[in-house]
């Protein structure tokens, strides 16, 4: 069946109407929940249904913030923001490493299919053994962030569950045991960020915000609270009148930093959050406006948070995957405006934008109709010798009205390693036959 978009109000609604599973949901709920929506759920997080009756009714308390009264406030009121600001000035990045050269042994049009198969599975493992030591033993990705106005402004390492939900996806692609291994490690740092009823903010001082409960979600669509819908309801109630969703989840008691200038519909947010709630009713007025947006050729410059119009094709063609039949009418629309993008080397632009509109083709069944081969040899050959890629501009707010120094950027080599991992097990499977 359909996965129902609230699952929790289908459960209690079947239990009100099928008495032989209400019984069997008071007895074994875990089971019968996974047995009746067609998932497995977590370990280690117990289910327990309780039936009111004419003399017993139960109140349901939600879990008790993970922060105390003194940091909410401390966030709410602003002192979180120049306390992490203090924070991340003590936490440097290092100067960004200039592009790799071709090495020696990089392939150069000369090797057949199969044996550059082989090269790029050598490099996926490379580029594996360096997330290894890059993403930390709590099983989270850091990002930098930096100023894309003035190289001047100094560079700090951050770690949002944002960062590490957007990679681990993408090492989703890969079966090899050290990626199997990366995510695991990343679910659980995702679990152990997560706020009541299962969303996510970028930062402590800022709102929780759509763009990373929707990636959290798809990472961890295994936990109980995202399994029955728990946090459905707060996501789609944060919809503007034409039924787009806006990034910012504004509440009283929150943090109230984010700007009036600074609420948006983003193309690339939506297209994440219809990949996590799926394809439904509540979402096809989204799915409505990214679809002509798209349709009319008008992605160029739309989205705030995403530098370029690869980066809303590929969200959008992972969004037709997650969530069929979304999207599926836009397949020859968005291969011509991927496969537009090519640049005179067969890329898409610098290696990141390539990586992802490899990405996007072979999700919409579009791959072979790039060059494979040219493709293959440009990954593999913009690897750095310790197994990284380069560090690229991943994400950041371009718009902001505060001049130079507002111009924030988001980027880290560990970033477009992992979208370099997925574009070359992409090609590797069509190169390998």
């Amino acid at each position: 069946m359909k996965k129902p978009l609230n699952a929790a109000k289908y459960l209690v609604a079947k239990a009100g109407s099928d008495g032989p599973f209400r019984q069997r949901l008071l007895a074994a709920p875990k089971e019968t929940i996974e047995t009746e929506l067609g998932v497995t759920m977590a370990d280690g997080h117990e289910i327990h249904v309780h039936e009111n009756s004419d003399t017993v009714t139960h109140l349901v308390l939600p879990p008790p913030s993970r922060l105390s009264e003194e940091e909410r406030e401390a966030a709410r009121t602003g002192v979180a923001s120049l306390e992490y600001l203090r924070q991340t000035m003590y936490d440097p990045a290092p100067d960004i490493r200039p592009p790799a050269g071709q090495p020696a042994t990089a392939p150069r049009g000369s090797l057949a299919p199969g044996a550059l198969a082989t090269a790029g599975r050598e490099s996926i493992r490379r580029g594996l053994a360096f997330l290894d030591s890059a993403v930390d033993a709590n099983g989270a990705w850091h990002c930098i962030r930096f100023s894309t106005a003035d190289p001047d402004i100094p560079r700090h390492f951050e770690r949002p569950a944002f960062v590490s939900a957007f990679c681990a996806l993408a090492l989703e692609s890969c079966g090899e045991a050290v990626a199997r291994a990366i995510r695991s490690r990343t679910r659980q740092y995702l679990v152990d960020t997560i706020e009541y009823p299962g969303l996510w903010r970028y930062y402590r001082h800022l709102p929780r915000d759509l763009d990373s409960s929707a990636l959290c979600s798809l990472v961890i669509a295994e936990h109980p609270w995202i399994v029955l819908g728990r946090n459905v309801s707060r996501m789609l109630a944060n919809r503007d009148e034409q039924g787009r969703f806006l990034t910012w989840l504004l509440e009283e008691g929150e943090p109230d930093v984010v700007s009036r200038f600074r609420i948006e519909a983003d193309p690339v947010v939506n297209a994440n959050v219809i990949a996590c709630l799926g394809d439904h009713p509540e979402t096809r007025d989204a799915q409505a406006w990214l679809t002509d947006l798209i349709a009319e050729g008008r992605v160029e410059g739309s989205s705030k948070w995403y530098p370029d119009a690869v980066a809303t094709y590929y969200a959008t063609t992972r969004a037709m995957i997650r969530a069929r039949p979304a999207f599926e009418g836009l397949r020859p629309v968005l291969a011509d405006a991927i496969l537009g993008l090519r640049d005179g080397a067969d890329g898409f632009g610098n290696v990141l934008q390539t990586a992802q509109a490899v990405s996007a083709l072979h999700n919409i069944g579009c791959l072979e109709e790039a060059n494979v081969r040219r493709l293959a040899e440009r990954l593999i050959g913009s690897q750095h010798e310790d197994g990284s890629w380069p560090e690229l501009l991943a994400f950041g707010d371009q718009t902001l009205r505060w001049g130079t120094v507002g111009q924030i950027g988001h980027g880290s080599e560990a970033m477009t390693t992992a979208f370099c991992i997925e574009a070359l097990e992409r090609l590797i499977e069509i190169l390998a036959g």
